[in-house]
């Protein structure tokens, strides 16, 4: 169970952070990789540590998840190099405005946060599936999975910082996910859902290493500490595996216990 040896897992926002991490954790499987961010030599860094710690295929390539053109440029390219793609994990995004209060939040931030957030999915997911599609009809793979990382904050709100863009499209991420997943889900492809809690990433570093936030944290979440490096890899391999085809439409909380309270 959970082999992913001859599988393509596709990865955005895999220069740093959740991504490189889950990377990673695919690699363990057996998974060949692509990488997908703006930031291409970190790519192709993290693309020879893997390729020499595990002997797999890795396929680092530029792609700006904002842009609609770089999109498919990255999927045709895929499709050149390995012809399948078994699992898409939307990862990358970001916020701008972070700590701006909702009565004094700038429209351009929040058009920026939706666009980076929740129009990137839309594009990313249409793209993936549409090569998924495909590639099963061409008998070159037998699934697909979508997988897409929301947020804790896009099923609760938060009394720590005012992040309300944030808030907005990690919501609308879930119900996307539900969406797709009840409209692919006689054609082979689940869509699930990961809404990981408190982790460290080049975004997050900062706020996380305050001393407001750290007691925030140890007296919000159950467990009484932030997610380490690695502990999301089991949930998202979980989600792209084969055996895990009657798994949709759901969003998993990987956040110690926070929204549980």
């Amino acid at each position: 169970m959970f082999d992913y040896k001859g599988k393509v897992v596709a990865i955005t926002g895999a220069s740093s952070g959740l991504g490189k991490q889950m990377a990673e954790g695919y690699a363990q499987c057996g998974a060949d990789l692509v990488l997908l961010a703006r930031r291409v030599e970190r790519l192709e860094e993290s693309a020879a540590e893997l390729k020499e710690k595990y002997g797999i295929e890795v396929f680092p390539v530029k792609c700006d998840v904002t842009d609609t053109e770089s999109i498919k440029e990255a999927t045709a390219k895929i499709e050149e190099k390995f012809g399948h793609c078994e699992v898409i994990i939307n990862c990358a995004g970001g916020e701008k405005g972070t700590g701006t209060p909702l009565t004094e939040y700038k429209k351009e931030d929040w058009e920026y946060t939706l666009t980076l957030d929740l129009t990137s999915i839309f594009e990313c997911t249409q793209a993936f599936t549409n090569l998924m599609k495909k590639a099963m009809e061409a008998g070159k793979q037998t699934y697909g999975r979508v997988i897409n990382i929301a947020s804790i904050y896009g099923l609760v709100g938060n009394t720590a910082i005012p992040t309300i863009a944030y808030h907005a499209t990690k919501g609308a991420v879930v119900n996307f996910t539900k969406g797709a997943a009840a409209e692919l889900a006689t054609q082979g492809i689940t869509v699930n859902a990961i809404c990981p809690g408190f982790f460290y990433t080049e975004l997050t570093k900062e706020t996380l290493d305050t001393e407001f936030f750290q007691n925030y944290a140890n007296t919000t979440v159950p467990m009484k500490r932030y997610g380490n490096p690695g502990e999301l890899n089991s949930t998202a391999i979980f989600l792209g595996a084969e055996e895990s085809r009657y798994v949709t439409g759901q969003a998993i909380a990987v956040d110690g216990g926070y929204t549980c309270v």
